[in-house]
């Protein structure tokens, strides 16, 4: 499971590169969300899936789903729509996994903290982090010059990365485990509701291209029915850290597919971070014995 999510997770800039000049991002990803909340309709129609129980599940499960599609994905779109080039994006969505272990470390020495989050970093697992960062920035290094940098563009940069660490921790503390289908079709309803409206702000139009069509159905059917399906699925059985450890390999995989569709050079310094991120993951998610 988590090498799948890792490659579906990875093709999201790949997306991104297809549909983006054929669209502004929140018309885009409401879209999206539109497409992906009506497959999961039918999906538990036909599946006969029960829905959650409970209005303050149906709340945790909108907030989440605000944070982690809404505010993740809005900024990240956003702010490389606005100029921000994508390595700069994903070096400081990369962050995520390090805030989590530093807000799971510190809450795990709370006595106020309630058992979902008692998860102790151990040394190897923050030597493991700190080298998967390393990785990171060698990974994307050569693409920081790219794009301008402005506190507009950074500001929705920094909002991602907060969206995706509170919503992962958030979903961790708080969701009660439930049916994967109509968690995500609750979480995307309530990302759609945020998102549309501000999408009838935007002035650019959609352009119906062919690869617009493409990157759409990639979206609907692999990213959101498949890599947020998985990630939820993540979360809810593996610690917080270990999970958000495997967003590290998803530069280095969307820098190999560049390289495969795009031609994107890779250089001695890009292959040495792949090789740093793979060994950090597998320090923080092999267990200890």
């Amino acid at each position: 499971m988590p090498a799948v999510f890792v490659l579906i997770w990875s093709t999201g800039f790949i997306v991104a590169r297809y549909g983006m000049p054929h669209a502004p991002p929140l018309s885009f990803l409401s879209l999206r969300y539109l497409l992906s909340v009506g497959c999961f309709l039918i999906w538990i129609a036909l599946a006969r899936v029960a829905w959650p129980r409970g209005a303050a599940q149906w709340g945790h499960l909108g907030l989440t789903g605000v944070l982690m599609h809404g505010g993740y994905l809005g900024g990240v779109w956003a702010a490389v729509r606005s100029g921000m080039g994508a390595g700069t994006v994903a070096l400081i969505v990369g962050l995520q996994p390090l805030l989590t272990a530093l807000w799971v470390s510190a809450q795990a020495r709370s006595p106020l903290t309630g058992q979902a989050l008692r998860e102790p970093v151990t040394p190897r697992q923050w030597a493991g982090l700190l080298l998967g960062q390393g990785g990171l920035l060698l990974v994307v290094w050569h693409k920081l010059g790219i794009g301008e940098v402005t506190a507009a563009n950074l500001s929705l940069g920094l909002l991602a990365l907060a969206s995706i660490t509170v919503g992962t921790l958030y979903q961790k503390r708080h969701v009660a485990p439930c049916d994967v289908r109509s968690a995500n079709a609750v979480q995307l309803m309530a990302a759609l509701a945020v998102t549309a409206p501000l999408a009838l702000l935007e002035s650019a139009p959609v352009v119906w291209h062919p690869a617009l069509v493409g990157a759409l159905a990639w979206s609907v059917l692999a990213l959101t029915l498949g890599g947020s399906s998985l990630l939820y699925l993540l979360i809810q059985r593996g610690a917080a850290t270990r999970v958000t450890s495997l967003l590290y390999l998803v530069p280095p995989c969307t820098a190999l597919m560049a390289w495969g569709l795009f031609g994107e050079t890779l250089g001695g310094l890009t292959l040495a971070g792949v090789a740093m991120c793979v060994l950090g993951v597998a320090w923080v998610v092999r267990e200890s014995h």
